[in-house]
């Protein structure tokens, strides 16, 4: 390769990069916003404050499911038809929704443009890491994962600045920028993985070849089953912060919007440490359980602070978000297990199915709290999720360095 042609290769995998970070960015954006605004918002359509914690859940609840339908729908369009189309139509669709959802004025409707904005938004992560892993070197494509979680995760610091100003003005920039960053992705390239593939026979897109083999579909459920302790921490243990703080003995009210803003700060900067590590010791499974590990321990701190106040629960939710700063790596993970026929599906999937298991898991936080209570529920389901994660990341095979230019065969 010349000299100007390994220029213009690294000038345009750096726009990819830029590209796909930006994506995430927006991505996070819109996932934390609501987590951000919950309580100012249902308040302003008119709700009690117990309706508050009831309808929240619930909203929550339905955005995952966008996400979790949106993931499949995302992920065999991007191995049908390409990565770039899965970039254009899910950042169109989440930008209408966002502002639709600044218009809201009841629960069912609020809920509704929720499931349209996460079912926009469940290609965004999915696309981004599998033209990156298909395009960077098999020695670089950690880094440039690890780049498009670290800027993409400082888009829960922008919902938390603009949602200063108003939850609804936090929906319409959050639509404003996504036809920005429609615009700048008018010169984004296909995969050449996938322009090869393209022109084959070979089945592609087909969610059925998880089924068909037992190997591969314990394959997609342990990449699955690793992530589920990072949106438990967020989705429950931060997001419901305030039952949490009352449970502790806090004196004044402790807000999830500081620990989302704190938190992925944390997520970040974990994000940067996990990448660099796997790149040392060259394993992303290492890495993976050295987080997992840590995670438990921080959430021991956080739920054993008797009298937590906002300062202290500002240091650990920078803290949890450091140990849950894995989302790159185990990302990576799941797009380096499967062949690039279904790689686009896989990527997308699992990283949604992650968000959606938040449903699941709510339900057996709630049982178990209604039970023992909002400490004792904490502890039971971080140990549970904890186990299983560990477990299913003993049963995959480490990924780093692999070569990603293969197919599965049905």
């Amino acid at each position: 390769m010349t000299d100007t042609a390994a220029s213009k290769a690294s000038r345009n995998a750096f726009f990819l990069v830029l590209v796909a970070s930006l994506g995430y960015f927006v991505d996070i954006y819109d996932l934390l916003v609501f987590s951000i605004v919950r309580i100012p918002s249902l308040k302003s359509i008119g709700l009690s404050e117990q309706e508050i914690t009831d309808k929240g859940l619930f909203i929550i609840n339905v955005q995952m499911a966008g996400l979790l339908l949106g993931g499949i729908i995302w992920g065999i369009i991007g191995d049908k038809l390409g990565r770039i189309k899965v970039l254009f139509g899910s950042i169109l669709l989440y930008s209408l929704a966002n502002f639709a959802n600044g218009l809201v004025h009841d629960v069912n409707t609020y809920a509704l443009v929720r499931f349209i904005a996460g079912l926009g938004l469940a290609g965004e992560l999915g696309a981004g890491i599998t033209l990156v892993s298909e395009t960077l070197s098999k020695e670089n494509r950690g880094y440039g994962t690890m780049m498009v979680a670290v800027i993409g995760l400082f888009g829960a610091t922008a919902a938390y600045a603009v949602a200063k100003f108003g939850w609804r003005n936090a929906y319409f920039v959050g639509g404003g920028l996504g036809i920005l960053l429609l615009l700048l992705r008018m010169g984004t390239f296909e995969s050449g993985m996938f322009k090869n593939v393209e022109k084959s026979d070979v089945s592609k897109g087909n969610m059925w070849m998880l089924f068909t083999s037992w190997e591969r579909l314990k394959k997609y459920l342990f990449c699955i089953l690793i992530g589920a302790p990072l949106w438990y921490v967020v989705g429950v243990l931060i997001s419901f912060s305030d039952k949490f703080g009352a449970a502790l003995g806090a004196t004044t009210v402790i807000k999830p919007g500081d620990g989302i803003f704190y938190s992925y700060i944390g997520i970040a900067i974990g994000d940067i440490v996990a990448g660099l590590l796997a790149q040392f010791t060259r394993s992303r499974k290492l890495t993976m359980a050295v987080f997992l590990i840590l995670s438990l321990v921080s959430v021991h701190f956080y739920l054993s602070d008797t009298g937590i106040t906002p300062e202290r629960f500002a240091v650990l939710s920078f803290f949890m978000g450091c140990t849950v700063g894995y989302w790159a790596t185990f990302v990576t993970i799941a797009s380096e297990q499967f062949g690039t026929n279904i790689r686009s599906t896989v990527t997308t999937t699992v990283p949604n199915f992650v968000r959606g298991s938040l449903i699941p898991i709510t339900f057996a936080f709630n049982a178990f709290k209604d039970k023992y209570g909002y400490i004792h529920a904490g502890y039971i389901m971080m140990a549970i999720l904890t186990v299983i994660s560990l477990f299913a990341l003993s049963q995959l095979k480490e990924t780093f360095g692999k070569d990603l230019d293969y197919l599965e065969i049905s």
